[in-house]
């Protein structure tokens, strides 16, 4: 079955690759992109004029005494401060801006991909795994790597700059902190390995820590009804635990990299000083020259001293993209063909013939289902827990696919229909079926979106929500809360009838639809029931068998096999029968 795939491999991908990959962001934005980069260009040369400035201050001023230069080098010095200030707020606002559109285009685009794939993704992967994945890479790819190319850029242009300042001041100098200069990134290329795989860790314990967070959120009515407060502080400690462990491996790896390039500058500049003082002595440069060079000297270096902690966010944004474009490239199993035809009606109807389906290789799930369902008929389907009865109804819907035989409505396989009208065609009331936060009428028009107040009011008619709804403040945009949190049990079934009657579809599936309710709100949503079936082609599952004695199919599935298909009347003739065997058991103490 197909996966996300995500936490099992390092991310290995170039930076080349991944610069590429952010640029097909980039581009539509790329005017500010490219006036943020002058801007930045422009704002971090300035630092080089800064330092030359000083070599004709201490000529002028210190050395030579120059009154006339003391009053305006200073004022020279403040304007190009106040210019580089502006340029700077101007580079920081348009990286921002790009960063966040960048940021909401990949989100978007990731959003779909996530509502594009099909339900086995979901299967085994934490909702952390999603929110991390989906979103949070996504601010640390486009806003880290955007940060990241701004600092680079910046940079590159102040370095250049400064390296023009080093030789006009002394080529001799100049060569001795180039040299240095480079050695000093010699490091970064012994810990870029080790590097990844560390970073990696770190992504799969933060999902961790946010699957805790959502799992006690989801979860908060039994977490306190069992009192499991101590245990899930417990869960999260030993997650933290181990996100502490993660960040202190990439710190000792990481750590040693600033004392280390501190020791290189330092001996670099101290050759320079010495170098200098001599080079002064001996007449070769003057102060000035001196002074300059070692205040560029210092811008140079500076920036360098601190790369650690740049290397691991740089490198931790690289990954989020290299993991987003692995997200990108996930193809679903479950797809339409290019010629695929749209289901509009039923007119025949639904057959599986030699049905056998497996969510693990090896381990069937279903097994040779073969049974015929007519337009207009009604097949109830009963057998033990696990047994694979919803399973069977989701590989009508195409949430999964058959391992092997075929689906067919109308004498069509339903991988011949387009996804969205085999759907379409299909209406469910789930056993436990999901409240969206918004109002009743929102809830409601899942099943029809562009539906007027009127059908919605009569989807609530047939879903026996009258009532209920006319006595809420504000009726059908009375608020429901999150996951439905302000309603019942009972209450939420028929919202999800009500979908389904404004739907309209020609087959229906309910699926253990009034298990979970009590007597009264089971009548009040068998009633909905009896309202949205008539003249549809239904499939019902359920373990109450009186809700099955009037259908016109009954289709026992015990351990993935159809071990018995017939009326009522039909199975309760079996001798020693499994369906008459539940039957009995279920109704022997009230005959």
């Amino acid at each position: 079955m197909l996966g996300f795939r995500i936490f099992n491999s390092v991310a290995n991908s170039s930076t080349w690759k991944c610069c590429m990959h952010m640029m097909q962001y980039v581009r539509p934005y790329r005017r500010r992109t490219v006036l943020a980069i002058i801007f930045c260009c422009m704002s971090s040369s300035m630092d080089a004029f800064i330092a030359w400035s000083l070599k004709s201050y201490t000529d002028m001023v210190i050395v030579a005494k120059t009154v006339h230069a003391a009053l305006y080098i200073p004022f020279c010095i403040v304007g190009f401060a106040v210019i580089q200030g502006t340029l700077n707020y101007f580079a920081t606002y348009l990286n921002a801006w790009v960063s966040w559109k960048i940021s909401n285009d990949m989100k978007l685009k990731l959003y779909k991909k996530l509502l594009g794939l099909e339900t086995s993704c979901f299967d085994n992967t934490s909702s952390g795994e999603v929110i991390l994945r989906f979103n949070k890479d996504v601010d640390t790819a486009s806003n880290g790597a955007l940060t990241k190319l701004k600092t680079a850029v910046s940079r590159t242009a102040a370095s250049v700059s400064l390296i023009c300042v080093l030789v006009c001041n002394s080529w001799k100098l100049a060569i001795i902190a180039i040299i240095t200069f480079g050695l000093s990134f010699i490091p970064i290329s012994k810990i870029r390995k080790k590097m990844q795989a560390a970073i990696n860790e770190t992504v799969i314990a933060d999902s961790q820590v946010i699957s805790v967070y959502n799992e006690s959120y989801d979860g908060n009515r039994t977490i306190a009804a069992y009192n499991l407060a101590e245990h899930q502080a417990k869960k999260l400690w030993s997650v933290l635990k181990n996100v502490f462990r993660i960040n202190m491996k990439i710190a000792q790896r990481t750590s040693w990299l600033s004392p280390t390039m501190h020791t290189v500058i330092a001996v670099g500049a101290g050759i320079s000083v010495a170098y200098g003082s001599h080079l002064i002595v001996t007449n070769q440069i003057t102060s000035g020259n001196f002074v300059s060079f070692i205040v560029a000297l210092v811008a140079l270096y500076n920036p360098i001293k601190n790369i650690g902690n740049s290397f691991k966010e740089f490198k931790t944004s690289l990954m989020a993209i290299d993991r987003i474009t692995e997200l990108l490239a996930v193809e679903p199993t479950i797809k339409e063909k290019a010629d695929a035809a749209a289901f509009h009606d039923l007119r025949d109807g639904i057959s599986f013939a030699d049905v056998c389906f497996e969510y693990k290789t090896d381990v069937p799930v279903l097994q040779h289902i073969s049974l015929d369902v007519k337009k207009g008929e009604t097949l109830a389907i009963v057998g033990n827990s696990g047994g694979g009865k919803t399973t069977l109804m989701n590989l009508l819907l195409r949430l999964y696919d058959v391992t092997a035989g075929t689906i067919r409505i109308d004498g069509t396989d339903i991988r011949e229909y387009t996804l969205e009208s085999l759907r379409e065609g299909i209406a469910v009331v789930f056993q436990d079926n999901f409240i969206f936060a918004g109002t009743i009428r929102d809830n409601i028009a899942v099943g029809k979106q562009c539906a007027t107040d009127s059908e919605i009011w009569d989807a609530i008619k047939i879903a026996n929500l009258e009532e209920f709804v006319s006595g809420l403040d504000g009726g059908i945009n009375a608020e429901v809360g999150e996951r439905g949190v302000m309603l019942s049990g009972g209450q939420k079934q028929r919202i999800a009838i009500a979908r389904a009657a404004i739907k309209n579809s020609p087959i229906i599936i309910l699926d253990e639809a009034t298990s979970a309710l009590d007597n009264k709100s089971e009548a009040y949503v068998q009633k909905a029931l009896d309202n949205i079936v008539v003249d549809k082609t239904v499939f019902v599952i359920a373990h109450r068998l009186s809700t099955m004695r009037h259908a016109d199919k009954i289709a026992v599935i015990n351990n993935g096999k159809l071990v018995e298909l017939g009326s009522h009347d039909e199975l309760m003739q079996i001798s020693n029968g499994q369906y008459k065997t539940l039957y009995d058991m279920q109704f022997r103490d009230t005959r």
